[in-house]
């Protein structure tokens, strides 16, 4: 018997509000323990929450980046279940009228292109964080309640994913999404991105799903992507020897790179859901929507497709660029002081990620877009040679400095009187007789390695066409 995954993704964005999302407390990341609490965000008895209204818009903003539908009346409700850093023995969140429903993301994996539907997006608030000790002999645990209470968007898929390289794909383009609006800095090491993946399998061409497993505490689209296809080839072994599939939620241990089992899951009624009393409705009118959704930036599908018509690039290239949006802001300011697109594309996408870990730190790095483009007129006016233009890069990313003041007072000028260049090649000419043989008997690699000794005895600074030109002319 042949099986399929059916995989769905309930993924958390922290949204990055000031402030959290019921009360004023400071939301800011690695304060001293439970510094930023309050009694409403503890839940403290005759307190009230107030709904954070920029948490409200940046929830909207996600919703409309996503396709979905912005409801003009959402509810919040009581999520109730018992854990020790849940201060109240409830969790605020949406249940059955969420802020935004339905949607989808466009992903690619190879060349297949696909929809994921989006279920839909509510609004909740955190929990707390437990800390056990990592000391054998002092077995105790600690409650940080700081992030009690920071806002976080819940996004959950429809369950169309079909392997983990479109599950990696779906949290890719997610990601870039967030942080093109953003409203989330969507950072897994501190934990404003979070993923829950809900997975079962079922008889390949066969439309009833299978008993689904959830498996949590995933820090990484990496370790995602390895917990999905461990999963698969559990979950196949046990169907294929008969066994039957536990409904539960498992966890991932990065260390043995396999899942094990957490508890039996529970269901929705276990956690009792009913409305908050504390919490009037939201209610938004189509005017506010309106006046969120013309503010919403251009989106990474949009900036690729125009990278393509507008500046004639290859999908791959406008791919590349458009994932990082200070990253596309950069090649478009470079473009825009008149140099040639494609040139700066191959720059940017060879020389500066290469020396980039993230590109969203791009704006910190030494060489700002003003400076490389003053280095490729000085390519494209033949002050330097494209390899010289490395050398220079190279310094100017060292120490931040100007091209032309870098080739001026390193010398390295691109050398265009022909005497001087005609002097060069009769030296390696003189100095090569096989190689002048062999490109005369028809071995036409010949001339590459002579153009190449007469860059190399040059240090680079001889013009490469006029080179082939005199080297032509005189092996005929």
């Amino acid at each position: 018997m042949e099986f399929e995954p059916v995989i769905g993704l309930e993924v958390h964005v922290q949204l990055n509000t000031a402030t959290k999302i019921f009360c004023g407390c400071s939301t800011r990341f690695k304060a001293d323990a439970n510094t930023q609490t309050c009694p409403v965000c503890l839940g403290l008895p005759g307190v009230l929450p107030v709904l954070n209204e920029e948490a409200l818009r940046k929830a909207i903003m996600a919703g409309l980046a996503l396709n979905s539908t912005i409801a003009t009346y959402s509810k919040f409700d009581r999520k109730n279940y018992f854990y020790p850093d849940l201060p109240k023995a409830y969790q605020i969140s949406q249940y059955d009228k969420p802020i935004c429903l339905g949607g989808f993301i466009e992903i690619k994996t190879g060349d297949a292109a696909k929809k994921i539907g989006i279920t839909r997006l509510h609004l909740e608030e955190d929990a707390g964080k437990s800390i056990h000790s990592e000391d054998p002999g002092k077995k105790v645990s600690y409650v940080n309640f700081n992030r009690t209470g920071v806002p976080l968007a819940e996004i959950v898929s429809e369950p169309d994913i079909a392997s983990s390289d479109e599950a990696y794909a779906y949290l890719q383009n997610l990601k870039t999404i967030m942080k093109y609006l953003e409203v989330s800095d969507c950072n897994m090491e501190e934990g404003s991105l979070r993923c829950d993946v809900n997975i079962s399998l079922r008889e390949k061409g066969t439309r009833p799903f299978g008993q689904k497993v959830e498996i949590k505490n995933m820090n990484s689209f990496r370790a995602v992507k390895m917990a999905i296809e461990f999963e698969i080839q559990r979950q196949t072994r046990a169907l294929s020897g008969g066994e039957r599939i536990l409904q539960e939620t498992r966890l991932w241990d990065a260390n043995r790179s396999e899942t094990f089992s957490m508890r039996s899951k529970e269901e929705a009624h276990d956690y009792r859901y009913f409305p908050e009393p504390d919490l009037p409705p939201v209610m938004i009118d189509q005017a506010y929507i309106d006046a969120i959704r013309s503010r919403l930036p251009e989106l990474p599908a949009q900036r690729q497709a125009r990278f393509v018509a507008e500046y004639g690039l290859p999908p791959y290239d406008a791919e590349v660029l458009t994932a990082s949006r200070p990253m596309a802001d950069y090649y478009e300011a470079v473009v825009k002081e008149g140099v040639n697109p494609k040139k700066a594309s191959n720059w940017i996408m060879v020389e500066l990620m290469a020396r980039l870990d993230d590109p969203e730190n791009v704006q910190a790095f030494n060489v700002q877009p003003l400076q490389l483009a003053s280095l490729l007129r000085l390519i494209d006016d033949g002050t330097i040679s494209g390899k010289i233009a490395k050398t220079v890069f190279e310094e100017m990313a060292r120490t931040g400095g100007d091209p032309a003041s870098i080739v001026k007072e390193k010398g390295l000028v691109q050398v265009t009187d022909t005497s001087a260049i005609e002097e060069v090649v009769d030296r390696v000419l003189a100095g090569n007789p096989q190689s002048v043989a062999d490109f005369r008997s028809g071995k036409g690699k010949a001339l590459g390695f002579l153009v190449g000794q007469v860059m190399k005895e040059s240090r680079g600074k001889a013009n490469p066409q006029m080179v082939n030109e005199i080297l032509m002319k005189k092996l005929s």
